[in-house]
């Protein structure tokens, strides 16, 4: 009798195409993200936290409103217990992680707080080992840490300063921030709720919050220049940088696509080179094991993937 190796090669088109396309928006998360630091930085020069933050939830409201609007999906009705999941999904990772980042952004250096707020794919590796039994743990773990000493590499050599330059409250909510993103790249893929549906409600919460502490820190509001940056960075790296990670996280679940995200403190790195920081031998080192961790961590998952 003839053994089948595959008994529907439809499925296993369909599944490639949903892993390109998981990729390509994960990608695109990336590219955006990249730019986050940077332009944070430039803008939190000049406006207080909570006017930058008012902009970028707007921004990033407007963007999810406009995908909803575009989105031919009709709602499922849902009881009222099961729709405060996903609230709190879209509430812990949008507005968690960024008013925690932002918070960390404005009370240590900017280019240390991104390499804490960016050791959360190290924590879905970790979720990976702890839950998901993964055939090779210890290759995972070993290429986790690989990945973190990478980065680490990559940011403590594109400058002169000493490390710990902040303070502890910066460090706390940049690691919070980590935590915040990492749950949920694991919850976004196990809830039905589309990806601007999910997140819209946690933006409109988002301007209302940052609105109230923006009354509190007094109006100053940001023209011309200061103002398009402070929205871009709700429409892009907030909005759209959201909804592609997303996307890509209910098309391939969080453990292959999740360490694309170890790109973005290099790319990061790089635009802040462009722009007059200087990048030595020792970031360069870093990169190669951050792109070999990711290879590594990649390569486990898709062999785990295909074992089952």
């Amino acid at each position: 009798m003839v053994k089948h190796r595959d008994r529907d090669p439809c499925r296993t088109f369909r599944h490639g195409s949903g892993s390109i396309s998981a990729l390509v928006f994960a990608a695109g998360a990336v590219a955006l993200w990249s730019t986050n630091a940077l332009v944070g930085k430039s803008l939190l020069a000049s406006h207080p936290v909570s006017q930058v933050q008012f902009l970028q939830f707007a921004g990033a409201a407007l963007v999810f409103a406009a995908i909803r609007l575009m989105s031919r999906e009709s709602a499922a009705p849902v009881a009222a217990g099961a729709a405060l999941v996903p609230l709190a999904v879209g509430f812990i990772g949008l507005v968690g992680t960024m008013v925690l980042q932002y918070m960390a952004f404005a009370s240590m250096p900017v280019i240390e707080a991104n390499l804490v707020a960016y050791t959360w794919p190290l924590m879905v590796a970790a979720a990976v080992i702890a839950f998901e039994n993964p055939q090779r743990p210890v290759l995972l773990g070993l290429a986790a840490v690989v990945g973190f000493i990478g980065v680490a590499l990559v940011i403590s050599g594109g400058r002169n300063q000493s490390w710990l330059q902040g303070d502890l409250v910066g460090y706390l909510t940049a690691f919070g921030s980590a935590l915040c993103m990492a749950f949920y790249s694991i919850m976004v893929g196990r809830v039905v709720t589309s990806p601007e549906r999910l997140l819209l409600p946690s933006a409109l919460i988002g301007v209302a919050l940052t609105f109230l502490w923006c009354v509190h820190d007094g109006f100053a509001w940001p023209v011309g220049t200061d103002l398009a940056l402070g929205l871009y960075l709700g429409a892009g790296p907030m909005g759209l940088g959201y909804y592609f990670w997303s996307r890509a996280l209910k098309l391939e679940g969080s453990g292959k696509v999740a360490v694309v995200a170890y790109l973005t403190p290099i790319a990061s790195t790089l635009l802040l080179t462009l722009s007059g920081e200087r990048l030595t031998m020792t970031a360069i080192v870093g990169a190669v094991l951050v792109i070999g961790s990711c290879v590594a961590v990649g390569v486990e998952r898709s062999e785990a993937e295909n074992h089952v």
